[in-house]
């Protein structure tokens, strides 16, 4: 079986070293740990074989990182069950190969699919792990880490229209790593995030063994809702805690121009849009438009809502407290929860629920060259450093900029920053991304582009989160620090300078998990959560948890 096996899966000469004899040993590691032999020439991707660029680039979402001289793994695993992702972490640690775990592919700087290190790596696909089951009589499901939220939301809106799930808008979205950075989305001020709403998983840590939340233990539990993908095993499946939504939800989307008052508005809502009830979900796109007048261009404010509850509801509620934006019926759509989310992503109203399903179709920040940056806003901004920012997206390269500020409160402002890894709750008025994408044809002038979303993050900096300036984990950004691969001595402090702004003073007890649970470091990517080497020279044991 072996040699054939070579045959049909390599010859292979991979870009970054010569990897062929890593490449034969951990191919026949795999032959022999495969339960059914057969099936790996139909699961094992090398790059000699003719799907192995489709499957890579099927959910590569930000092309950015797609480019030739972007590094690929050495091999492409597709398991069709828990077995194949045992053997694969068998054989990756026997020979010395680093592992990426991808859901949906939207990790923003690409480290579910490639890396910054130049040593040969494997990548796990769970494109096929992506099975949804619903219970409605207890309001829960278990979902595998390798669906998408939109096919969550569409097994869900199948059968209930008054459940829901509290995760994001993007359907393209991995339900795996967005429950493992967090997940926030349009229920988020009511029921928390996607993560708070976890209640069970099964995961495979790094001795190869299948865990569920007993036998893991809180710890470990605790920091996969949260701390981030890739650092403390694979999370094959997830039983979620369905939350209650009104068979009608209503939303608007209102855009105002500078020369409409854009800017007093945006101002205004500061003060306003984290004080409304929970039940409305707040936000704000930023962007450059072409005025009516003279096709000059100018600064547009779209302020959109998704409000569960009736319109007749949500007219009284924005004329008490935000009456400057000047909400009328017309603005507004009645549609169920799930069709909420289809609007969201900016599709045209009344496209089927179906819409969910396609995990191909482009959608917000996917099949874009992007880069991506986030903040949080304690504060109110002062109106004249709006009309500061305005005045950096009449740049060349700002032409397919956008900042989205979030509302924050409700929920949020209830749960403890240290109920989950994920640290950004009370005191935050509204969150801030910063994207900013081009052409494939511009992607050769890359760095003028990110130079640019770097000068405007720069430019918030007074204004914005301070020690620490928070970032969203799941708005992943290589550029506040990344780990040196074989610096073990100083791996714990070098991690701090990112770690402290995703997680905060979490950051700590997420290393004294990974330090108990992999003090090996298998599972570790730019931005994986490190051991600490010191506590291991005291003789720290697994026993050590129960005190964290």
């Amino acid at each position: 079986m072996f040699p054939f096996l070579i045959v049909v899966l390599f010859p292979l000469s991979w870009k970054i070293s010569d990897s062929t004899q890593p490449a034969e040993e951990f191919l026949h590691c795999l032959s022999l740990r495969f339960h059914n032999s057969s099936s790996i020439s139909e699961l094992v991707y090398t790059q000699h074989n003719s799907s192995y660029s489709s499957v890579l680039k099927s959910s590569a979402q930000n092309f950015r990182l797609s480019t030739p001289s972007t590094p690929t793994p050495l091999v492409i695993i597709t398991p069709l069950h828990a077995s194949h992702i045992q053997a694969t972490v068998h054989c990756c640690k026997k020979h010395g190969l680093q592992l990426r775990i991808r859901s949906g592919g939207h990790d923003f700087e690409g480290l579910s699919y490639t890396t910054t290190y130049e040593i040969p790596f494997v990548v796990i696909d769970l494109l096929n792990l992506r099975s949804v089951r619903i219970n409605v009589e207890k309001g829960t499901a278990w979902v595998e880490s390798g669906a998408k939220v939109g096919e969550l939301y569409y097994e869900i809106a199948k059968r209930s229209r008054t459940l829901a799930f509290p995760a994001g808008i993007g359907h393209t979205v991995g339900v795996g790593g967005h429950l493992s950075g967090g997940g926030f989305g349009l229920l988020f001020r009511k029921d928390g995030l996607a993560a708070d709403n976890v209640i069970d998983a099964r995961l495979i840590d790094v001795k190869e063994r299948i865990l569920d939340r007993k036998s893991m233990g809180e710890d470990l539990f605790w920091a996969i809702r949260g701390g981030g993908g890739g650092s403390f095993g694979i999370v094959l499946a997830w039983k979620l805690k369905l939350v209650a939504v009104p068979a009608i939800v209503t939303v608007f989307t209102v855009s105002k121009t500078l020369e409409q008052n854009a800017t007093k508005l945006v101002h205004r809502w500061q003060y306003i849009a984290h004080k409304l009830p929970k039940e409305i979900h707040m936000s704000i796109g930023i962007s450059r438009v072409k005025s009516n007048e003279n096709e000059k261009m100018t600064i547009q404010a779209s302020f959109g809502a998704v409000f569960l509850g009736s319109i007749y509801e949500l007219l009284p509620l924005m004329e008490e407290k935000f009456p400057q934006l000047g909400i009328v019926k017309e603005d507004c759509f009645e549609m169920g929860w799930a069709e909420s989310n289809i609007y969201s992503t900016q599709f045209p109203i009344g496209v089927p629920l179906e819409t969910l399903l396609n995990r191909n179709r482009k959608s917000i920040l996917s099949k874009l060259f992007f880069k991506a940056k986030s903040d949080y806003v304690k504060q109110p901004i002062p109106e004249i450093t709006f009309e500061g920012l305005w005045t950096k997206f009449y740049k060349e390269e700002a032409k397919s900029a956008i900042m989205v500020f979030v509302a924050y409160g409700g929920k949020m402002d209830e749960i403890l920053e240290t109920e989950t890894p994920f640290p950004h709750r009370a005191g935050n008025l509204y969150s801030i991304s910063y994207v900013v994408d081009w052409e494939e044809e511009e992607n050769k002038n890359s760095e003028k582009f990110m130079s640019w979303i770097r000068r405007i993050h720069n430019y918030m900096t007074p204004y914005v989160s301070k020690s620490p300036r928070e970032v969203y984990v799941n708005f992943r950004d290589l550029d506040i620090g990344t780990n040196e691969i074989n610096d073990k001595e100083n791996s714990h402090e070098q991690a701090k300078i990112w770690g402290i702004k995703y997680f905060k003073n979490n950051f700590d007890r997420l290393v004294h998990v990974k330090t108990m649970i992999g003090p090996e470091n298998f599972f570790r990517h730019e931005q994986s959560v490190p051991p600490l080497p010191c506590l291991l020279k005291k003789g720290a044991n697994s026993n050590s948890l129960g005190s964290l």
